[in-house]
């Protein structure tokens, strides 16, 4: 079961909508969160939901992406959390846009907010929920994540928030397998 869900991002206004932000626009959008309050905390934001009668964790850390970890780290500590039962939400750039994937364990691909998660849990076996950002056709990946969706890709945005939360809706009720095999591989807005 997972207790914390965590979506990765950086605070401040001129991050907001970016690529590097689409987890935080992920939880922002969420229905299961929409009457849920944020406290802050743990160098971060969080909230809670019930689901099967559990309670589980929603957290933004405010950190900056490549410091995550010191706000998933205490708040794992805090309230007991196993690096099993924490699933982090991110943007990917090895995969297109259009792509979501479900992922436990493995490599970190260079993504710093993975590494510094990873550095405080002590291990890389969590899950992920990984949405597709693309890399860029030319300059480089930090211009091209920290750059905002353009507004021609908000509908087809929305397509991919859209997907991302029914598989997670999946995972939480039938776990891993059955998500993945909803969205792995898929391209979302190809089948719409």
């Amino acid at each position: 079961m997972i207790k914390l869900i965590v979506g990765v991002g950086n605070p401040g206004i001129e991050y907001e909508l970016t690529r590097h932000n689409v987890a935080w626009i992920f939880l922002d959008t969420w229905d299961k969160l929409s009457t849920s309050s944020w406290q802050s905390k743990f160098k971060g934001q969080y909230s809670s939901f019930s689901h099967k009668g559990e309670k589980v964790y929603t957290l933004k850390p405010e950190t900056f992406m490549n410091l995550s970890g010191e706000s998933v780290g205490p708040m794992c500590k805090f309230f007991k959390i196993k690096p099993e039962e924490v699933l982090v939400i991110h943007d990917e750039v090895d995969l297109p846009f259009g792509q979501v994937q479900m992922k436990k364990g493995g490599g970190l691909a260079g993504h710093n907010g993975l590494k510094s998660i990873s550095q405080h849990l002590g291990t890389q076996d969590f899950y992920r929920l990984r949405i597709g950002v693309d890399k860029p056709k030319r300059g480089s990946v930090a211009s091209w994540v920290l750059g905002k969706f353009p507004v021609e890709d908000t509908a087809d945005l929305e397509k991919v928030l859209n997907a991302s939360a029914k598989c997670l809706d999946v995972f939480l009720t039938s776990g891993f397998n059955k998500a993945a095999l909803l969205i792995n591989k898929k391209n979302i807005l190809g089948d719409s």
